[in-house]
């Protein structure tokens, strides 16, 4: 293994700080949700002002009508040019200032849109999963996946430099580069997977977010609380403002004197529950009919996502809706063992094992039958009664849910840690 130098490592530490994070997936289902439903009188303007760059190149042409999309969540606390954000919103998501956090992509993510209407499978990839860096930026060729972004903008900065190349277009060219270089990572130790599309958010846009469409409604099997975080829940079914709502997807330990133990993949299997139950209730709210909310979604997006310069916001109109229906279920790849590498904690996995189990889910079978009405044994979820409802409108949640290697299906209410 190679051990870094004391300026590689000082250097990657600018790019990676390691603090608080935030879970961001669920953001980007709903700003292209809120793209999709407002795009008929805003497409030119929605079009135009979300920031794009190019995703480069990575594998063969899709022809066959489903897509591959890589959501990417930075814990950067900057927005997509490189500004700070408000200081009401750092204050609100305990996110210290701009000065705080560097690169590392927190939240991966690859959501699989089959052809012909099939059932999307999202795919969370554990951020310290130690794998290759395929353009092995500063020199460095392996590293946690989640530092790929930071090495790759480090290194693209450095350059550019050397070219007399600063400021505004430094960093957007570095910016491009970074995503390009996590693109061809994860596609690499996924085992080649073709990726079609990018999303990537930035931190304050899952509060803003989450502002425009507060409550929203979640359910815990554990009292818990956080310092770190802020969290503080009780068991069972509750409704989070969009401060709480930070906390809940942020929560990766508990600081009571109880002997709940949480851990990285509990806080991925609550960002994943978080993006059901916000498509949820995106579906029963008049989100769709609401223009005033619709058009701050828009903003959010323009501020602090970027896509990639091929994804057409109106060609994703109606694959996005389906998303929103619950046609969706989560997975997240599992670790083999936990190893220290340079002094930081990594996860050490099987990349065959990864990749027979990522092709599966990219080619399921063909059902021969239709599926059964009863929920599958393994599918994690509950098969008793519904557990209780917050009111009259919120959906009954799945009575149990405690195991994070399992898929969590889409359309209700989950039960999590």
């Amino acid at each position: 293994m190679m051990t870094l130098s004391p300026e590689q490592a000082a250097r990657r530490r600018m790019y990676r700080r390691r603090r608080w994070t935030v879970g961001i997936i669920a953001v980007v289902i709903v700003a292209l949700i809120a793209a999709a439903a407002f795009i008929v009188t805003t497409y030119v303007d929605a079009n135009t002002g979300i920031h794009r760059s190019s995703i480069g190149g990575n594998g063969p042409a899709q022809n066959t009508g489903e897509s591959n999309i890589l959501i990417m969540g930075l814990d950067s606390r900057v927005d997509e040019n490189g500004k700070p954000f408000p200081q009401a919103i750092y204050d609100q998501i305990h996110a210290e200032d701009a000065s705080v956090g560097g690169y590392n992509t927190n939240v991966l993510m690859l959501i699989h849109i089959p052809a012909n209407g099939g059932k999307a499978v999202g795919i969370s990839i554990p951020r310290d999963d130690y794998v290759d860096f395929p353009d092995s930026p500063d020199g460095v060729d392996k590293g946690k996946i989640k530092e790929a972004y930071g090495d790759a903008m480090d290194a693209s900065m450095r350059k550019l430099a050397d070219k007399g190349v600063t400021g505004d277009d430094a960093y957007q060219q570095s910016r491009t580069a970074a995503r390009q270089s996590t693109i061809k990572t994860v596609s690499a130790f996924l085992g080649g997977v073709r990726i079609d599309h990018f999303v990537e958010v930035t931190m304050a846009a899952f509060y803003e977010v989450a502002q425009a469409v507060q409550p929203v409604t979640v359910c815990l099997n554990h009292a818990t609380a956080d310092t770190f975080s802020g969290a503080d829940f009780p068991a069972g079914v509750q409704q989070l403002n969009a401060a709480q709502a930070m906390a809940f997807v942020r929560q990766r330990r508990d600081t009571t004197s109880s002997d709940f133990d949480m851990t990285d993949l509990d806080r991925t299997r609550r960002q994943q529950a978080f993006m059901v139950s916000l498509a949820v209730k995106l579906k029963q709210a008049s989100t769709f009919t609401d223009f005033g909310k619709l058009q701050k979604l828009i903003d959010v997006a323009k501020k602090d996502v970027a896509l990639d310069d091929k994804l057409d916001l109106l060609s994703f109109a109606q694959q996005a809706q389906s998303l929103a229906g619950g046609n969706i279920s989560f997975v997240t790849l599992p670790i083999d063992h936990y190893d220290t590498v340079d002094g930081q904690d990594v996860n050490i996995v099987d990349v065959d094992a990864i990749r027979a189990q990522v092709k599966d889910l990219l080619n399921p079978p063909t059902p021969t039958a239709a599926p059964s009405a009863s929920p599958s044994s393994s599918s994690g979820s509950g098969s008793g009664s519904p557990g209780p409802s917050g009111s009259g409108s919120t959906p009954a949640p799945h009575p149990v849910y405690t195991d994070s290697s399992s898929p969590l299906q889409s359309g209700n209410v989950p039960c999590v840690n």
